[in-house]
């Protein structure tokens, strides 16, 4: 399993994942449900998205198979394909420069992702200086594994109004 710690300006409220060397265009998968659902994709690459326009802290972990299922430690949860024809996913910003960004080890062909978004309350409340300490950033964990490509799904909603959770 290979794995990945790192800080990331979410700029435009968004963290893009990408195969290594991908021509996917995300601006027109940003529709008015992928906003709310947070999680916008193409074939060969997903943006997931942030509550904050901020630096948010990013763990990604490469799996063999479908991870456990702990929804009850975040806030927003969601889940999305995209193809690997390289066998390297490319981590960033949305608008960092591409050849600088981190990589990831992952199996050649359909991944399954899943963005679980946790510290959200506090992250909100705290806007621009969210940032400032650890446990007030919001966190952002990905998780992929070798699976079949399937549609988007929010397994869990947070409602920024109200800090609602809902389950699916």
């Amino acid at each position: 399993m290979d794995s990945l710690d790192v800080e990331l300006f979410a700029d435009y409220h968004q963290i893009h994942l990408s195969d290594e060397g991908s021509t996917g265009d995300l601006s027109g998968a940003w529709t008015d449900q992928a906003v709310v659902d947070r999680l916008a994709v193409v074939d060969d690459a997903m943006a997931v998205g942030t509550s904050v326009n901020v630096t948010v802290a990013v763990r990604v972990d490469v799996l063999d198979s479908p991870p456990v299922d702990d929804l009850a430690d975040y806030d927003h949860v969601v889940e999305g394909s995209m193809r690997v024809r390289s066998g390297r996913v490319v981590v960033m910003g949305c608008t960092d420069y591409e050849p600088d960004a981190a990589r990831l080890r992952v199996p050649v062909g359909p991944v399954r992702v899943r963005a679980a978004s946790g510290n959200l309350a506090e992250a909100e409340r705290l806007g621009v200086d969210s940032d400032e300490a650890p446990q007030t950033m919001e966190r952002l964990r990905v998780q992929m594994w070798p699976a079949p490509s399937e549609s988007p799904v929010v397994l869990k909603r947070w409602d920024t109004e109200s800090g609602l959770r809902q389950e699916r």
